[in-house]
């Protein structure tokens, strides 16, 4: 009895463990390649339900189906000119091929690391053709590393494709940086380039300033002048209006204008300490007689003219 029941929980067991292995659900990231006795016999791409013989006639092996990212470490590199740059890359790939990508590399580790040789590789070629100043100046060299990057992208997604099934979306630059003892002459020859530049736009400066200077200039003395003659206009008609009140006032009464005109010249010239010596007879003298035709006691003025 025992033996019946040891036999009826075996096979339910092996009954069981076949239906589980025989059954596998793909979700939407995910890509399989189903194995006979090791050797693959298909490749599963759409998410769902599947299929197979319990292990270990066929077994399963799943692959990211999303873009993977990876991040080598920095390598260095030697430019045309014979100088050092290290590069720090990143780089976006997918599984394109996952039969030959199960076949070449088998893991995503592995396919991490021959991605990190073709990058360096590939790096090297592309970065050797270059000066090291190519990447000091700071004229178009964010156009230039992007036209390195996609140069890049082009050649390790040819060799990725072919080789390991692996399609290399992009290979971007994280950080350019420069070998320790290269630093200081580096950053000598950057602050030497950065001081040329600061000097022409300090010149194109001094340059845009003395053209606004002189327009400025130019306007003032176009404005000055402008309100020199409608000041010297108003001035000339305000005198002739004033010489003709005059000549229009003397005309009237002429006694009256002399007199006023000869009281003005009095508060002019003459105070309490005021000497004067004119002859007797002058006019200006007229006001200043008394009645009898002496000198007033106030304001004596007295002559040494015959």
């Amino acid at each position: 009895m025992k033996r019946k029941h040891l036999i009826f929980i075996l096979s339910f067991i092996i009954i069981f463990y076949g239906l589980f292995t025989m059954l596998f659900i793909l979700n939407e990231t995910q890509l399989a390649v189903v194995l006979h006795f090791g050797n693959p016999v298909r490749v599963v791409r759409e998410a769902g339900l599947y299929w197979k013989w319990p292990d270990p006639v066929e077994t399963k092996i799943k692959f990211e189906k999303r873009v993977l990212v990876s991040d080598p470490v920095p390598h260095e590199y030697l430019t045309r000119d014979k100088k050092n740059i290290v590069v720090d890359f990143f780089l976006c790939w997918k599984i394109r091929d996952p039969l030959k990508f199960l076949q070449a590399v088998r893991d995503r580790r592995e396919a991490e690391l021959r991605l990190e040789d073709a990058i360096n590789a590939e790096g090297g070629a592309v970065f050797g053709s270059y000066p090291l100043g190519a990447f000091l100046s700071h004229e178009d060299v964010e156009i230039r590393l992007d036209q390195i990057t996609q140069l890049i992208t082009q050649r390790c997604n040819q060799r990725a494709e072919i080789q390991y099934g692996i399609e290399v979306m992009d290979v971007q630059i994280k950080r350019l940086n420069f070998p320790e003892e290269n630093k200081p002459s580096v950053f000598s020859r950057m602050r030497s380039e950065r001081e040329r530049i600061a000097k022409k736009y300090r010149s194109e400066g001094q340059e845009k300033a003395s053209k606004i200077k002189a327009e400025a200039e130019k306007e003032k003395e176009i404005i000055l002048s402008e309100a020199y003659k409608k000041a010297e206009i108003i001035k000339g008609e305000g005198d002739a209006k004033s010489m003709k009140i005059y000549a229009d006032a003397y005309g009237r009464n002429p006694d009256f204008y002399r007199f006023m005109r000869t009281l003005q010249s009095y508060e002019i010239i003459l105070d309490e300490k005021t000497t004067i010596l004119l002859p007797s007879d002058m006019e200006l003298l007229r006001l200043l007689k008394d009645k009898k035709g002496g000198i007033s006691h106030e304001k004596r003025a007295s002559s040494d003219f015959d």
